[in-house]
């Protein structure tokens, strides 16, 4: 089968649907990546095909423009910028993805949930498509709080109405993009039901790399979605010189903001500060491509801080991970049996957080409540309570334990040939009774 997969030109969003190309390119079939410009590099890189489109709207080296605004910015603010970007983002792939889809004649094609609505062309095109979640899924239902907040999970009824009222707010600032996707849909005649939020998703699936053990229990989502578990493979990542030589054996605190939201030196400041130079741990700070060096405090005499780093060997020989509460960042920690302590800055991150200290695998501050104290307090907290490290070891057995990426590649691969071989049983019974063929 030829499978194409589309999804926003960033790390992170890139390794996770990398992970699920390359299983079933392993299984014989034909994957390739449709994107802009710099996604190129991360499918080069893992050996993928790269279809290119929307070049006019985004020529090369704009995310990464995207991102030294976006890493500037935190809360609110953040989350609205990001919000203008998905809707911008949603009409030039409107514009240009059925051209792509119908020149290079894919049987199915796996799309980013965030990119709402989207799936609109290929349904109108007879296309199967399927969605995954690289970040946390958005659970429309108000089951459970919108990951743009870091409640905890309450299934009360005071609870239910928090979420509910989170959610309407939320898509009052979502409206941008559900006008982008409604304007689409009017344009090819589309009857789509908007007050149901869940309306263009995927029928056939919906997947999550979030582990059900680690997510909050819903009773809301709808029937195709599907927890898998991390997404994840070591190749198409960043590489990073990392200078070895200075590390001295003790256990590392790794700290790292991302590669999104990385703008903010005194973030990493107060990472700085709050570590210390605390005996028998060595700090490795990870600070990505925007940062000015010059104003971040400075180091104890055996830290070590780089643009980019070899995350997963570090995680290895990590105590503790300090992190944006990004999903990939937290699902690898996860993985390895680090804790955490999150300092999350916008979009999914408070969500993220607000798991890290549902699953008591790790501790949380906001952005705006984060001091040199209490951070400290945090980091302390976690070394001293062996509990945090014990439930991160059991996170990490049972997100590890399977092949994710290769179990949801056979559940897609079984869905697509399902989907295929029945139109085509469709194909032959239209022809012999002259009836038109309808696609689902």
């Amino acid at each position: 089968m030829k499978i194409a997969f589309l999804t926003y030109s960033n790390h992170g969003h890139m390794q996770t649907m990398i992970a699920l190309a390359q299983q079933l390119k392993e299984r014989g079939h034909d994957v390739c990546f449709i994107g802009t410009l710099d996604g190129e590099p991360f499918a080069r890189a893992a050996g993928i095909p790269f279809l290119p489109f929307c070049e006019g709207e985004y020529p090369l080296g704009s995310t990464r423009e995207i991102f030294r605004q976006l890493g500037r910015l935190q809360g609110q603010e953040a989350l609205e910028f990001s919000i203008r970007l998905i809707a911008d983002d949603l009409a030039a792939s409107f514009r240009h993805l059925p051209g792509v889809l119908k020149s290079a004649n894919f049987d199915a094609i796996v799309l980013d949930e965030l990119k709402t609505g989207l799936g609109l062309v290929p349904r109108h095109m007879g296309i199967p498509y399927i969605h995954v979640s690289s970040a946390i899924h958005l659970d429309y239902s108000g089951s459970t709080p919108l990951c743009v907040f870091d409640w905890p999970h309450d299934p009360s009824e005071q609870g239910l109405a928090r979420n509910k009222a989170g959610l309407q707010g939320f898509m009052q600032a979502y409206e941008p993009v559900i006008s982008v996707a409604r304007s689409y849909s009017r344009e090819i005649g589309a009857d789509i039901d908007w007050s149901n939020l869940f309306a263009t998703l995927s029928e056939l699936a919906w997947i999550t790399q979030i582990p059900a053990a680690f997510d909050f229990p819903s009773v809301g989502m709808p029937r195709q979605f599907h927890h898998i578990g991390p997404l994840q493979h070591a190749e198409g990542r960043i590489e990073s010189n990392f200078p070895w030589h200075l590390l001295t054996g003790e256990p590392l605190i790794y700290a790292s903001m991302g590669t999104l939201q990385n703008g903010l030196e005194s973030v990493f400041s107060t990472i700085v500060e709050a570590v210390g130079a605390r005996p028998g741990f060595q700090l490795v700070l990870s600070v990505g491509p925007e940062i000015d060096l010059g104003k971040i405090a400075p180091l104890p005499p055996n830290a070590v801080m780089v643009r980019y780093a070899p995350q997963l060997e570090l995680l290895k020989r990590a105590h503790l991970c300090i992190t944006h509460a990004g999903l990939n960042t937290t699902l690898e920690s996860l993985a390895h049996g680090v804790p955490l302590v999150a300092i999350p800055v916008t979009n999914d991150q408070p969500g993220v957080a607000a798991r890290i200290a549902h699953s008591e695998t790790g501790l949380f501050v906001p952005l705006l409540e984060l001091t040199v104290p209490k951070l400290r307090r945090l980091i302390d907290q976690l070394l001293s309570n062996p509990e945090y490290k014990r439930n991160a070891q059991k996170m990490g057995v049972l997100i590890t334990k399977e092949n994710k990426a290769l179990e949801a590649a056979e559940f897609i691969e079984r869905l697509i040939a399902r989907v295929i071989t029945a139109d085509s049983a469709l194909r032959i019974s239209s022809r012999n009774s002259g009836r038109p063929i309808r696609f689902c």
